[in-house]
């Protein structure tokens, strides 16, 4: 989902934070050689650092600088119902294909150029909940792709309550988590970043070599 209500009146913009600690360690598929991590200070925050990292020789390296990202407005934790605007902890893939009113960039996946009636099904009960649906509406809170803009400029889709993270999605379980253009306040679930930096990570990020993004709090970087 897109962007939220502004920045909160009584929340300052933090600068980077630390990157990933000195000794962090991992657990993913050998075939992953690429990692995007976004951590939190907090689960109440709506600014999170956006991290990327390469595998080289068995130990992973940074791929470019920190970023600043904007998360849910009700921050980051255990997400398990669809509408309430809290980012998703977790380990997540990235679809197969990524999408945007815009041009293709240059990225190495399938790009799907959006055209009216391109929608992200959000509709509970409908039978093909949490996927790319094109036609009439959905329904519910279904959103109308081509027409969210600029966050919708580019993005890619987050594997939250769908294959490969699960088998199929649960119904009301929340949907449509994208990594997307930044606009001026906290998402509704999404993580989102600066177009430029949004850009420079969608054309990095190779299928071939597996990428996962990890979402967590400073705390637990150390879980993943």
């Amino acid at each position: 989902m897109a962007s939220g209500p502004a920045l909160r009146s009584n929340e300052a913009k933090p600068g980077i934070a630390p990157s990933v600690p000195v000794g962090w360690r991992t657990t993913h598929p050998a075939s992953t050689t690429q990692l995007v991590i976004v951590h939190a200070a907090s689960s109440a925050t709506t600014y999170a650092t956006l991290e990327t990292f390469n595998k080289v020789g068995g130990q992973w390296q940074p791929a470019f600088g920190a970023m600043t990202a904007r998360v849910g407005e009700d921050g980051i934790g255990t997400k398990t119902k669809e509408g309430v605007p809290i980012t998703p902890i977790g380990t997540f893939s990235f679809g197969p294909t990524m999408y945007g009113v815009s041009a293709n960039p240059g990225v190495h996946y399938q790009w799907h150029h959006l055209v009216t009636n391109d929608w992200w099904d959000e509709m509970v009960g409908s039978p093909t909940y949490n996927t790319f649906q094109h036609g009439s509406d959905p329904g519910g809170a279904s959103e109308a792709l081509w027409k969210t803009v600029p966050a919708y400029d580019y993005f890619a889709v987050i594997t939250y309550n769908m294959p490969p993270n699960v088998a199929e999605p649960v119904d009301g379980a929340g949907s449509g988590i994208f990594l997307h253009v930044a606009t001026s306040g906290p998402t509704a679930g999404c993580v989102s970043l600066p177009a430029a930096d949004l850009v420079k990570v969608l054309t990095w990020l190779d299928p071939a070599r597996n990428p996962r993004i990890v979402i967590t709090l400073d705390s637990g970087l150390r879980n993943f």
